[in-house]
């Protein structure tokens, strides 16, 4: 069965307009079976506009290249000479911890705390910030700060965090721009642990916020909140990269699949779910434990009685949403999951007793006050507080998602180590607890703060040190001219210099050139690296490294390095073939991971399902060809005349991933010229499929049967969509021809540099 994705950058718009009754997407009605809260109810309407006059109602499938324009800083209010990193340093750090900490216990009446105390509303709130992330694309996080826009903060999983963010406002109006929403709402989440006697292992501060919605993460294709039905296949796969199991939820239903209350078959859920998240077992087990630890959920009454969401709410609630009309809507009264769950006898107070609960407790099914399922207690030894009232008790309950933790075998074995060794259990949680928070902030060196934690993980993808001195610009020659007497041709130099570097995605900030693993499992065996072809060229690297290092005293080059500079020595002699005399920008200092320095699975990960700057494609897929170039170059932080002239490079070098001529519009590979835009716009050409599906298309002298190219979607796409095409014209003009070879060393030098943290950071 063909491996099936969906178009990772389509953003899901969820629509606020009304229609002629005022209905909103927000409103919804008691569900019977389902979701009990009346979400699975709501449905955006593509009524609800009515007026289509953009391209894309025209043209819904045309080529959208707006991905790679978001957060062009137009949308910036800070200016492009703000330095969050500089402003975040000048903090006062511990008074601003102090002050989320006073904000933990000053209840307010628009929104009282459980228990007099916010913290269990704030570590929610940083856990789902957090835990949108997946590792399928990387896309999704804390990093951006993006659980204040739509849709996310509208989702039914997000419900009453608005409240949240909106406690935390004095505090953020405050410390102003020293102090991002991103690490804001991460930052409260631990507060709220300290403060309730857990010692987490440290924070990082360092998460920019941006200021309009992410258009390029793909939350899947259903229309209905907590709807799932298309992003499961035939045979019960979820689809990738999503993580979550229904629209609109952070992990899964904690109800059971589909409102099913079956802890078992909740089980099978909570591990792919928190598995595409980069979390095994063990750490799966010790967040839901952990979070759980502390705080309640909220169902008074049935979601019949919630109004609007955020997004969909009218402008006079400036921005608050699920307003309820059941008593009070607040406090006591307050609906949220439908859920009324309780885990603890002290839930203000870190201790050990979720898993005291689960395992002294037997286990009923009821409903509760909201209509949904979860577990109660029989006959329990111990009573539980209510939330408001000193005078009222309740009996433990749980979720059906938690009685998962003792019903799954292997999750139980985990549950009963952590019930038995409470230390262990701490551990375990805080590091997974610092892993949630932190997984899409990329490697260490990114981190900042007083509270970094010396301790470097594997996920965190570290790399050694470099403790010698680096290479000369006069080393960097030799090397180069050394480089360049092999019998590598240009284009292998160049894409396996690509191979290493463009691993890179910028969701996550892992991969990159910078640790050189491309010589290390799993990328040194992946089928677009030719890793026989590869292997060939690393091993006359590792020569030309040794012989180097045996001679240049307290001087050593890596060989992660050698990779980078060997295709900007190929590219220097491809532009000298084309009449221009270029250096092309090399900052050494990359070192040289080792194996296990290399989470292999977490690695695995960055395999391209297609590469067009390379003419790759693994397999035929949902997306386009095209489509799957800008999902690569979004990745890549490309613009569109990036990623222009990066293809028309990579074409003119000759390198294609399997040395084809697919796409080689030029009699002269390997010459950096402007070629392949001059052959693909030339009138002197017609283009014909050679299949049906239009996959790859040969290229004739215009009224003959003379064959001249061949070429792929990737490479015609250029001349096809209008866009793309505007730009082609600028680098195929008669004295374009030093711009394209200045735009493409320039585009280059971006790429090869993306994960080099050490010279951004330390400028």
């Amino acid at each position: 069965m063909k491996f099936k994705i969906l178009l990772v950058f389509i953003t899901i718009v969820i629509s606020s307009c009304s229609n002629k009754n005022n209905d909103m997407l927000g409103e919804n009605s008691e569900s019977e079976g389902g979701c009990p809260f009346g979400f699975d109810k709501m449905t955006a309407s593509t009524n609800d506009v009515e007026k289509k006059t953009g391209s894309k109602d025209f043209w819904p499938n045309k080529l959208d290249l707006d991905v790679l324009r978001q957060n062009s800083g137009m949308s910036d209010p800070m200016g492009q000479e703000f330095n969050y990193r500089e402003e975040f340093s000048k903090l006062d750090y511990e008074a601003l911890k102090n002050d989320i900490e006073k904000v933990m216990t000053d209840s307010k009446d628009w929104w009282p705390a459980d228990f007099g105390n916010y913290g269990g509303l704030f570590i929610r709130m940083a856990w789902h910030s957090a835990g949108t992330y997946r590792t399928g694309d990387g896309r999704g996080g804390s990093r951006a700060g993006q659980q204040r826009f739509a849709p996310i903060n509208s989702w039914p999983d997000n419900a009453n965090l608005d409240k949240s963010r909106r406690l935390l406002w004095p505090v953020k109006q405050k410390y102003g721009n020293q102090i991002s929403w991103a690490d804001l709402m991460i930052l409260a989440g631990n507060v709220a642990y300290e403060s309730m006697g857990f010692e987490t292992i440290g924070f990082s501060g360092g998460r920019v916020d941006v200021w309009e919605p992410a258009s390029d993460v793909y939350w899947g294709s259903e229309t209905e909140w907590l709807a799932n039905n298309k992003r499961y296949d035939e045979e019960g796969n979820l689809e990738k990269p999503l993580a979550a199991v229904q629209m609109g939820l952070i992990y899964v239903n904690p109800e059971g699949p589909n409102g099913n209350p079956d802890p078992k078959l909740a089980a099978h859920n909570i591990r792919e779910t928190f598995g595409r998240m980069g979390m095994n077992d063990e750490e799966t087990v010790a967040l839901i434990a952990g979070g759980h630890t502390l705080g309640k959920t909220h169902g008074a009454a049935p979601g019949k009685y919630l109004g609007k969401n955020p997004e969909a709410s009218n402008i006079e609630k400036q921005g608050f949403g699920w307003e309820s009309t059941y008593k009070s809507g607040k406090g006591p009264d307050a609906i949220t999951s439908g859920l009324e769950v309780t885990w603890t006898l002290t839930p203000t107070q870190w201790n050990h007793g979720y898993f005291k609960s689960l395992f002294e407790n037997e286990w009923e099914l009821v409903k509760s006050p909201g209509g949904a399922h979860q577990f109660q207690a029989v006959n329990p030894e111990k009573m539980y507080p209510d939330a408001f009232d000193d005078s009222k008790s309740h009996k433990p309950t749980m979720l059906v998602t938690d009685l998962s933790m003792i019903e799954d075998p292997a999750y139980r074995k985990i549950s009963k180590r952590f019930y038995e060794n409470p230390e262990e259990f701490e551990e375990a949680f805080a590091k997974a607890w610092f892993k949630l928070t932190h997984r899409d902030m990329g490697p260490k060196s990114t981190y900042i703060g007083p509270e970094v934690p010396q301790e470097e993980f594997i996920w965190q993808d570290p790399i050694p040190e470099v403790d010698y001195n680096l290479i000369t610009n006069s080393d960097v020659e030799k090397l180069k001219a050394q480089i360049l007497k092999t019998n590598f041709s240009i284009g292998d130099l160049v894409k396996t210099a690509w191979a290493s570097a463009s691993t890179y995605r910028d969701s996550d900030r892992k991969g990159g050139a910078n640790g050189g693993r491309i010589r290390l499992e799993p990328q040194v065996n992946w089928e677009s690296n030719k890793p026989a072809q590869l292997q060939d060229i690393l091993k006359v690297y590792k020569q030309i490294q040794t012989e180097f290092n045996s001679k240049s005293g307290s001087k050593k080059v890596s060989m992660a390095d050698l990779i980078v500079l060997g295709g900007n020595a190929a590219i220097e002699k491809a532009a000298e073939k084309a009449g221009y005399d270029i250096t092309v920008p090399f900052n050494p200092g990359r070192a040289d991971a080792s194996q296990e320095q290399t989470d292999i699975e977490g690695m695995a990960v960055l395999e391209p399902m297609a590469d067009g700057f390379r003419n790759y494609m693994k397999t035929d897929y949902t997306l386009s060809p095209e489509q799957l170039l800008v999902d690569k170059s979004q990745l890549l932080t490309l613009t569109p005349p990036e990623m222009t002239v990066l293809v028309g490079g990579m074409r003119a070098l000759d390198a294609n991933y399997d040395d084809s001529n697919l796409g080689i519009l030029t009699n002269t590979p390997g010459t950096l010229d402007n070629s392949f835009f001059k052959n693909l716009l030339s009138m002197e050409y017609e283009w014909k499929p050679k299949t049906p599906k239009r996959k790859y298309f040969d290229g004739f002298e215009r009224g003959t049967d003379n064959k001249k190219w061949t070429a792929s979607r990737v490479d015609l796409i250029f001349g096809s969509n209008s866009e793309l095409r505007a730009l082609a014209e600028v680098y195929a003009a008669d004295n374009a021809k030093e711009k394209f070879i200045n735009d493409f060393v320039k585009a280059w030098s971006k790429v090869m540099n993306l994960d080099r943290f050490d010279l951004k950071y330390n400028q």
